[in-house]
């Protein structure tokens, strides 16, 4: 007896038996459709929304006094207009109560008390916890309607149908317009299934019920959409300044590095230049004092190498150097000349002895009075400035400040963000200096820079 030899197994009954094994129980293939994934989604949302931890303890927040009228209250005035949105549910709740008492037909003594106390149990529900509050509505609609036995109005009573509309608002501004979407629909639900198996009573209220609640619903909605765009944008603008602040102060400190590096490399190279030469001024020198000067310039040159390896990184590729030597306190009345030809009337003073001061001072201090001087023509056009330098024993003093703009003014100011004072700060901060700025007594600006320098004796020298 012979056997028959099984036929080798092609590709298509390979891929068929895998499919086979791998598709889930109940479904018709390994896949499923954009149809089915969306109602799964749905379903999801629904469970998440009204049925995940529905009766959890989520008290309603006192409300902001940050607004427009509640800013202005302060004490007890500004606590009790913070608990506003409390007593409007409040308030709710007994209109729904007396709504319930008074519409309970023929009842009257403790079923109408009853119904009452049932339509405002869901109102009061919304404080603590609102999901649950939707669903005490629900359940109390057939009761009240069961309790009242005339079923003149028919699904909603007068009371519950205040009671639900309260709750389906609040719940909605509380939660999100998703969830108002569900209840929604699950009000209507609730309408069509009494009116197919029930029937209509002597007044429906179906059709009230559900165009006053999706009117309210929708107006929640676009609120919530409303405070979401607002705070966007406010947070894309706080990001937006914090970055332009921060790439002024980047930029601001890459000018500062070129304006140093072209100060500190002029002076390192007339060392190295006067080391080198220094030794040919004097006849038949020490070999000690040819060493020392050979090192001195050995020195400089290193330093001045590793100087521009460092700094000469900040430089853009397109950056020239300037041609010109850089602005010394000795070149500000050309400054001051250039601004007046500008417009604007300016004055200087300075007390003190006049003194040489180190480069990175003196032009740092040329740089705040151009900035200072600049933000006065943009920010305050028409109006006057004066400018005090001070050099005392520790330092050098900087005070320039305008006065008030005139009214009426044809030139209208510039709306600028104010990164001038930023760069202010960022010099003043790398010579350790101290810097206020602010509004002057009189309407006007005024900004005050210190800069230390460092008082050299003799030996020191």
């Amino acid at each position: 007896m012979t056997t028959a030899t099984p036929a080798a197994p092609t590709v298509a009954r390979v891929t068929e038996t895998t499919q086979t094994r791998t598709a889930p129980s109940g479904s018709s293939g390994g896949t499923r459709s954009p149809e089915f994934r969306l109602a799964m989604d749905a379903l999801g949302g629904l469970r998440r929304d009204l049925f995940h931890d529905a009766f959890a303890y989520r008290p309603l927040p006192p409300m902001a006094t940050d607004g427009p009228l509640t800013r202005r209250l302060s004490g007890k005035p500004q606590r009790y207009a913070a608990r506003l949105p409390h007593a409007v549910v409040v308030a709710l709740a007994v209109i729904a109560l007396f709504a319930g008492s008074a519409g309970a037909g023929t009842m009257g003594g403790p079923p109408a008390l009853l119904s009452g106390l049932m339509c405002a149990a869901p109102v009061l529900a919304t404080l603590v916890r609102p999901v649950g509050a939707f669903w005490m509505s629900m359940a109390a609609t057939p009761l009240v309607a069961l309790l009242d036995g005339s079923l003149r109005e028919w699904p909603w009573q007068p009371g519950v149908f205040v009671c639900h509309l309260a709750v389906l608002v609040i719940v909605a501004i509380r939660t999100r317009p998703r969830t108002a979407a569900w209840m929604w629909v699950l009000t209507a639900a609730y309408a069509l299934f009494t009116e197919t198996v029930i029937g209509d009573g002597e007044y429906n209220t179906s059709a009230p019920m559900l165009f006053l609640s999706a009117l309210a619903l929708l107006m929640v909605a676009v609120r919530h959409v409303r405070r979401e765009a607002r705070q966007e944008v406010t947070a894309q603008r706080t990001v937006t300044a914090h970055e332009r602040s921060r790439r002024t102060l980047l930029e601001e400190r890459t000018t500062i590095a070129r304006e140093l590096h072209d100060v500190v490399a002029h002076h390192m190279s007339v060392v190295a230049i006067q080391a080198e030469a220094a030794p040919y001024r004097v006849e038949n020198p020490p070999e000690e004092l040819e060493r020392a000067f050979a090192t001195i310039r050995e020195n400089a040159v290193a330093a001045l190498t590793e100087l521009r390896r460092v700094l000469g990184v900040v430089r853009a590729e397109d950056h020239e150097a300037p041609d010109a030597p850089q602005p010394t306190l000795a070149d500000l009345d050309a400054l001051l000349a250039n601004v007046r030809d500008a417009g604007l009337t300016v004055d200087k003073a300075v007390t003190g002895a006049v003194r040489e001061l180190p480069p990175g001072v003196e032009l740092s201090a040329y740089r705040i009075v151009q900035e200072a001087l600049s933000n006065t023509l943009r920010h305050a056009p028409g109006a006057s400035a004066r400018v005090e330098v001070s050099y005392v024993l520790g330092g050098l003093g900087l005070r320039v400040v305008n006065g008030p703009m005139p009214e009426p003014s044809l030139v209208k100011p510039s709306p600028g963000a104010g990164h001038g004072i930023t760069g202010m700060r960022e010099r003043v901060s790398m010579l350790d200096g101290e810097m206020t700025a602010g509004p002057a007594d009189d309407g006007g600006y005024e900004v005050a820079v210190f800069l230390p320098v460092t008082v050299q004796t003799e030996g020191e020298a």
